[in-house]
């Protein structure tokens, strides 16, 4: 490791969102780098703050990877203190009671497990369709293949699907770290559109409600069923209720993946419509990564400039406070430096080792 082990990395959980984010990201830096953890005030910025199960699943499967040892990690502490070991490949099962999301567990691990000395195999049980969560279907189709660039091998297979408030689902993530140090990639342009699909997820709910919120998508945005733009997946035994839809763009160079949660308050009607609204803003942008995309592909490619000493970047529809916060996390964490400068019609997200 080039990072200088013995420094702790001091993290105040109330900066910028002052959400769980910043909880993940320092644990992850600290598996991947083998520094001390400590943060304070967590989730200060939230109604209910200090470490939910979801939080806490989180630090669990932290200790696990790196055979760490951790000081506050309960339900509703705000200061956490974690001394990482080693990070052990392996076999793991990571389960979450209640339906927070499992797929933010993942993403806690992911990126120390993507520099381990060997493969691994990750179970995870709980949530995947959940509001303030990536769902399933982002990180299979967006997220994962840009991590696939770097050269490390990460297959997803959904076993089961997982909707608030029952949970159960279950996620399979096989991870092989790259054979050479981690390549990074410039994601500057999406390239052409290649494709664009829609899908209606209502499991456990009346069979109209998902055909109506895709035909309403699809009078939108010019999408129809016989072109197979419109998709009603098979269920699983005894997912649901639930309901999420989601619509995928492909283009050359990016994938990007939009989803939508079904309410009891909303009609399907308005789900279409924050989606089809949340797909339009996208494209009125140039920037290669949609929001969501922008913050969580930053880790993982600060990891791939840290261990190359390659400077490497991004464009982005916008940075969220949630980015910029991830941003500042990082260059803590990590020797590189994160730079966001305007684009022409987008942001650009600069990662470089530090001077």
């Amino acid at each position: 490791m080039k990072e200088n082990t013995s420094t702790p990395l001091t993290l105040d959980g109330s900066t910028g969102e002052g959400g769980g984010q910043i909880l993940r990201t320092g644990l992850a830096l600290s598996m991947a780098t083998g520094r001390p953890l400590h943060i304070t005030r967590i989730r200060a910025g939230r109604p209910k703050p200090g470490l939910m199960r979801q939080h806490l699943a989180c630090v669990q499967a932290a200790v696990a990877v790196c055979g760490g040892q951790a000081d506050g990690a309960e339900l509703g502490s705000q200061t956490l203190q974690l001394t990482p070991g080693a990070v052990r490949a392996g076999d793991y099962r990571f389960q979450i009671a209640t339906a927070g999301s499992c797929l933010l567990v993942l993403q806690t691990v992911l990126p120390a497990l993507m520099l381990a000395d060997g493969e691994s195999r990750v179970q995870l049980s709980g949530g995947t369709h959940n509001p303030m969560a990536p769902p399933f279907d982002f990180l299979e189709r967006a997220f994962a293949p840009l991590v696939r660039r770097l050269g490390v091998g990460l297959d997803l297979q959904l076993q089961r699907r997982g909707f608030y408030p029952a949970g159960g689902g279950e996620v399979l993530a096989h991870i092989t770290p790259a054979a050479l140090p981690l390549t990074p990639v410039n994601v500057l342009e999406r390239g052409p559109l290649m494709n664009g699909w829609a899908d209606a997820l209502a499991p456990g709910l009346a069979r109209n409600i998902p055909y109506r919120e895709l035909e309403t998508l699809g009078q939108r945005m010019g999408w129809t069923f016989e072109a197979d733009q419109l998709r009603q997946p098979a269920t699983r035994q005894n997912e649901g209720p639930g309901n999420a839809l989601i619509a995928t763009l492909e283009y050359a160079h990016i994938t990007e993946v939009f989803c939508q949660l079904g309410e009891r308050s909303l009609s399907a009607e308005q789900v279409a419509k924050r989606l089809v609204d949340e797909v339009r803003a996208y494209q009125r942008s140039s920037g290669a990564l949609g929001p969501h995309l922008a913050d969580q592909w930053m880790l993982p490619l600060a990891l791939a400039v840290w261990r190359s000493g390659r400077a490497a970047g991004y464009t982005c529809t916008e940075v969220t406070q949630h980015t910029a916060t991830n941003a500042q996390t990082i260059a803590q964490g990590l020797p590189v430096r994160v730079q966001i400068t305007p684009a022409e019609g987008a942001m650009h997200v600069e990662i470089s080792p530090a001077p």
